[in-house]
């Protein structure tokens, strides 16, 4: 069942973003583009966790969220899943 209370909960660090207004093409620049503006928008957010948890929990393979980019994401994916082997086999 489609809980409303939880669905405003979870987006509500949207409404804070720093983002929010900007141009969205800025945080999906093209292959080999810079991603430094974008990044530099996240910088300060007071929502940048809540942003990178989003793009970790859902699976966002493209854009910067959260001040990380696709690759920077995907790395903190791997190094989390091994610590998490790692606890688990200690």
């Amino acid at each position: 069942m489609y809980d409303d209370r939880r669905h405003e909960t979870e987006q509500d660090w949207q409404d804070q973003a720093n983002c929010l207004g900007v141009d969205p093409d800025l945080f999906f620049p093209e292959r080999g583009a810079s991603t430094r503006e974008a990044k530099e928008v996240c910088r300060g957010c007071v929502v940048r966790l809540d942003c990178l948890e989003y793009a970790l929990a859902n699976g966002e393979k493209f854009g910067i969220w959260g001040g990380l980019s696709e690759r920077e994401r995907r790395r903190l994916r791997r190094q989390r899943a091994l610590s998490v082997r790692q606890t688990a086999t200690a």
